[in-house]
């Protein structure tokens, strides 16, 4: 939990505070001081009566009641000082510096144990161990620098990484990014990102707070409260960004289906992300890009104006915006011919609108109003102008500025001269101004931030499924994969339309089970799970003797233990699974069958429950969308029946969370009815 004690502190004390600023106690202290912290300071040092000026108490026996201590002292000796601090003094805020705990070795992992524990006792605030601190306007609890100048309307930081913290605001900063409060959670040990986010929420001032949130996650430990805090601060206005790091493929499990082969935690950081509404970033660049993105008005529109008197920037930023999914579309017609003639001769009005190497600052002006006035097809400007060093274009970012200050139209700033025009530059960013060095970058965060969905209604009914019968069969059954009988009736209890099937273990069955279905007949091997890789599937077999030789040959096949029959269907082969995600929960895959999952592996991710309009949103992502509505003649593909097979799936998984692993494959869909034709589920109790 945090406490008021670690927000907004009357006292603090550094453990280890030192008049030596190269060591963290020191640089602490002096950061406090620099900071300017109003309350009242200490510091325990048994060898000192004063430290940079701040009174040091030698025993911590005579210390005053504190609120929150920084500790920097050697880790075997931290857990004995936070039960005394929080037992005899009061002290309900602790942040600890010191590195050798958990990120060390077991023996440290005791150490930290200990101390949650203490923490936990008196429903107090743990920061760290192994961390940075915490950088806020009320106090400037970091050893590190740099220290941004805070403002309310900078980003509130929330990193897993003390170092990586310092990173991306060292390389922000000069590019015109602000902060507002920066939580290093370094260890986690009892708090991590997520639960900061939640403070965020609960406490969330629209009119005051912050409504930037940048995340740096390693792990996520807590992916509903990551969800649930994350989308209710998107409701309120806010933007979130974040990075996940170690989600490499070389961390996927094992799996025997299709779903478990597609599925991976990478996927899944994914489902979530999206269905909270973040921006996922790959990298420091990255998220400081889209945190820029930000800060300037938000894009309405996919259709963007290029404005440059450089030719090659424009180029790239044209393909890295229509790759992205933006558009660059041409400009004419009259108001294109009237701002021609206000521009040098040979330049290009057409989109990159190029007013050449010898452009002005009026010139800009006026591209800018024309844009902005007459161009109603344009939803946002990109500016890129930098400079040969032949003259200062102090004038050309005054422009600019003004300029971004009345248009109703986004302006995103490239400036890429931050060498030869880095006063000019430092100029622009000290109006309040966030630029862009590199328009490719630009290009690709415009196009993540634009089609970032807005968080999914998690709050959606699930349809009704006949959840007694669900539950009898999970009851009922041994872990593995079900029998074929109670996989179809599980489909059944769930709504989800199946092909009729027989399922023969004697070859006397068989006359029965073919008057149950019609030919053309599929014959299925029952028990192996890959039965195509064991010749275990015949397709249009159309007659009593054909039906008899596929059984016994079937029947030799090594782990058979039945024979299903089914009759041959026509229609769109479709796929859709589950794979149950340590810590997240069911994901849901679907896509098209056949070479699209095998080769292309053409599909979308969703975290579980899921809704109609949060499927319909994910089909239309599908590579292959365009074969739903049907092309060249095929018939397309009743969407609405194919998302609603897919949020029963969801309904399925809620009240048989057993359920680790299921595949649909194929569903066969025309333009009346989606039905599955093959399916197994797998479960773990």
């Amino acid at each position: 939990m945090i406490t008021r004690q670690l927000t907004h502190p009357d006292s603090i004390v550094v453990v280890g505070g030192s008049n030596d600023i190269h060591k963290p106690g020191g640089k602490v202290l002096k950061n406090l001081v620099d900071g300017g912290f109003n309350g009242k300071l200490y510091v325990l040092n048994p060898k000192e009566d004063e430290v940079q000026g701040i009174r040091s108490y030698r025993n911590v026996e005579d210390l005053p009641d504190v609120d929150l201590a920084i500790i920097a002292i050697a880790a075997k000796y931290t857990p004995d000082m936070v039960e005394y601090l929080t037992q005899y003094k009061n002290t309900r805020a602790v942040i600890i510096l010191s590195a050798g705990f958990s990120e060390e070795n077991h023996e440290g992992k005791l150490l930290e144990d200990r101390i949650v524990e203490t923490v936990n006792k008196v429903n107090g605030s743990l920061i760290g161990p192994n961390c940075i601190g915490v950088l806020t306007p009320q106090h400037h609890s970091v050893f590190t620098l740099p220290i941004p100048r805070l403002k309310p309307d900078g980003c509130d930081f929330i990193s897993g990484s003390g170092a990586t913290a310092c990173f991306i605001m060292e390389a922000g900063i000069p590019k015109g990014l602000t902060f507002a409060n920066v939580f290093s959670m370094g260890n986690s040990a009892q708090m991590g990102v997520e639960d900061v986010l939640k403070y965020m929420d609960e406490n969330f001032d629209p009119k005051k707070d912050p409504k930037i949130k940048l995340l740096y996650i390693e792990t996520i430990v807590k992916p509903d409260l990551l969800l649930k805090h994350a989308s209710s601060l998107i409701k309120k206005g806010c933007r979130i960004a974040a990075i996940k790091a170690g989600t490499s493929e070389a961390g996927r499990r094992a799996a025997s289906s299709h779903t478990g082969a597609l599925a991976s935690p990478n996927a899944a950081v994914d489902a979530l992300f999206r269905k909270a509404g973040i921006v996922r970033c790959y990298g420091r660049e990255d998220l400081i890009s889209v945190a820029s993105v930000f800060q300037h008005p938000q894009l309405k529109g996919k259709n963007i104006a290029i404005i440059t008197h450089a030719g090659g920037p424009a180029v790239m930023l044209t393909d890295a915006l229509s790759e992205g999914g933006l558009e660059v579309p041409p400009i004419n017609g009259k108001f294109a011919d009237q701002l021609k003639e206000e521009l040098f001769p040979g330049s290009s009005v057409a989109n990159p609108i190029d007013f050449l190497a010898t452009g002005t600052a009026k010139q800009l002006g006026k591209i800018i109003d024309y844009t902005n006035n007459y161009f109603d097809h344009i939803d946002a400007m990109v500016v890129i102008f930098g400079t040969p060093g032949l003259q200062d274009i102090y004038d050309v970012y005054e422009v600019l500025d003004e300029k971004m200050k009345t248009t109703k139209k986004p302006i995103f700033p490239v400036l890429p001269s931050i060498l030869t025009a880095e006063k000019e530059v430092e100029a622009f960013v000290g109006k309040g101004r966030v630029f862009f060095p590199d328009e490719v970058t630009l290009g690709k965060a415009l196009s993540k931030v634009y089609f970032t969905p807005e968080p999914a209604d998690t709050g959606q009914k699930l349809p009704d499924i006949d959840n007694k019968t669900v539950r009898r069969i999970i009851e009922q059954a041994e872990n593995g994969y079900l029998s074929p009988g109670d996989v179809g009736r599980l489909l059944d209890a769930s709504g989800i339309k199946r092909a009729k099937e027989v399922v023969v273990q004697k070859e006397d069955e068989l006359p029965g089970a073919v008057s149950q279905v019609n030919y053309p007949l599929v014959m299925k091997v029952v028990g192996p799970v890959h039965k195509s890789d064991v010749g275990g599937v015949t397709l249009n077999l159309n007659s009593a003797e054909k039906v008899k030789n596929e059984f016994r040959r079937m029947m030799k096949i090594d782990g058979a233990k039945g024979v299903l029959l089914q009759s041959m269907m026509k229609g769109t082969e479709l796929f859709a699974g589950v794979k149950k995600e340590d810590r997240f929960g069911h994901l849901i895959l679907f896509g098209l069958g056949g070479i699209f999952i095998e080769v292309l592996k053409d599909v979308r991710t969703l975290l579980s429950p899921v809704s109609m309009t949060e499927v319909l949103r994910e089909m239309k992502l599908l590579k292959s969308y365009k074969m739903l509505e049907g092309v060249r003649g095929m018939e397309g593909v009743d969407k609405e029946k194919f998302a609603e097979t897919i949020v029963r799936l969801g309904a399925l998984v809620r009240s048989a969370p057993e359920i680790v692993e299921l595949d649909l494959n194929p569903l066969l869909g025309s333009a009346k009815e989606v039905i599955a034709v093959d399916a197994r589920i797998r479960i773990e109790k």
